[in-house]
């Protein structure tokens, strides 16, 4: 009995912490925009799929914008 009071306490004592602070309670996500990073040259067939799944996934994320970037080089290492 006494291990369920005590239980009960805390459990009563953390709903007023929250209650206190809304500011700390997480934000919702995405909360700006996405970059998604190519590693290969822009006209290449892993840009085209990117940009393609970068329109279905801004659309999925209810218009958040997806930044598809292109950065060549070093033969996509």
């Amino acid at each position: 009995m006494h291990r369920f009071l005590r239980s009960l306490g805390c459990a009563a004592l953390g709903a007023l912490l929250v209650a206190q602070a809304p500011g700390a309670l997480a934000q919702s996500y995405p909360s700006k925009r996405i970059l998604w990073i190519v590693p290969y040259t822009p006209g290449a067939g892993s840009d085209t799929v990117a940009r393609l799944l970068s329109t279905k996934l801004s659309q999925s994320l209810g218009g958040e914008p997806v930044v598809v970037e292109n950065r060549g080089g070093a033969g996509g290492a």
